[in-house]
């Protein structure tokens, strides 16, 4: 387990299979540089999804500005929901492992968003599940 700034545990599996997605979808996009490399997105995405904690607090402990942590969290979440459509058949075997992880997290208790983002969020949470799993 990686701890990240704030104190919440991060499974490293996690974390690097985020990172190598991420990085993938950079070098397809061809993007030249970003203010943090795909290990830290992937971290603060990965605190964000298991505490909830509002952007201005994660960009503070990042260095960042609030709109770069939103649209991070956003392009990672997008991915890992894209993900999940993939990997389906996969991720329904491990509904039940996973619901409990959500019932863990802190963020579903306290969004006030579409039910959309909630989907991609759910969905998020499901492929890393997935790729915990092996």
């Amino acid at each position: 387990m990686l701890v990240c700034s704030s104190g919440v545990d991060v499974s490293t599996s996690a974390l690097r299979f985020l990172a190598a997605h991420l990085r993938e979808l950079r070098r397809a996009l061809g993007t030249r540089w970003r203010r943090l490399n795909a290990g830290r997105q992937a971290l603060i995405t990965l605190a964000h999804l298991r505490n909830g904690q509002p952007y201005a607090q994660l960009a503070a402990g990042f260095e960042i500005g609030t709109t770069t942590a939103y649209r991070y969290i956003t392009e990672a979440v997008n991915l890992l929901a894209a993900l999940a459509n993939r990997s389906h058949a996969k991720i329904r075997a491990l509904a039940e492992q996973a619901i409990a992880t959500l019932k863990s997290c802190r963020l579903l208790r306290r969004l006030r968003c579409s039910t959309t983002r909630i989907t991609r969020l759910v969905q998020a949470v499901l492929v890393l599940q997935l790729a915990a799993s092996g």
